[in-house]
């Protein structure tokens, strides 16, 4: 008898565990430090005319939590506004002033992703 618990409660624990794991790789699960509860930033307004949009590539992201993590480092720079897929791992960067991929390069890797390339 009781062997048929142990048993029980080791299945248990391996659904939950097998469950938490599908909802983490679909990327809708707590992970990165984040919580269900995703706390999502709005589109930054821009003070001027959009003058370049850039596409970059981004690696390292796991859920909507990394996704907004990143968009938040790149809305830290003055004049320029992102949207961010983790899914398909990019961001759109939208600029209203020159900005040197440098820059945005940096803000990336300093929230903890590698922006693998910019065009």
């Amino acid at each position: 008898m009781v062997d048929a618990i142990i048993i029980l409660i080791v299945i248990v624990l391996l659904f939950f565990a097998l469950k938490g794991s599908v909802k983490h790789f679909r990327g809708e699960g707590a992970c990165c430090g984040g919580s269900s509860a995703l706390y999502k930033t709005g589109e930054k307004r821009l003070d001027g005319p959009v003058i370049s949009v850039k596409r970059i590539r981004i690696s390292g992201m796991h859920c909507d939590n990394c996704a907004e993590t990143v968009k938040r480092a790149i809305d830290s720079i003055d004049g320029a506004s992102a949207s961010v897929d983790f899914k398909s791992g990019t961001a759109e960067v939208r600029c209203d002033r020159t900005i040197d991929d440098v820059v945005i390069k940096r803000k990336i890797e300093e929230a903890g992703y590698k922006a693998d390339s910019i065009s």
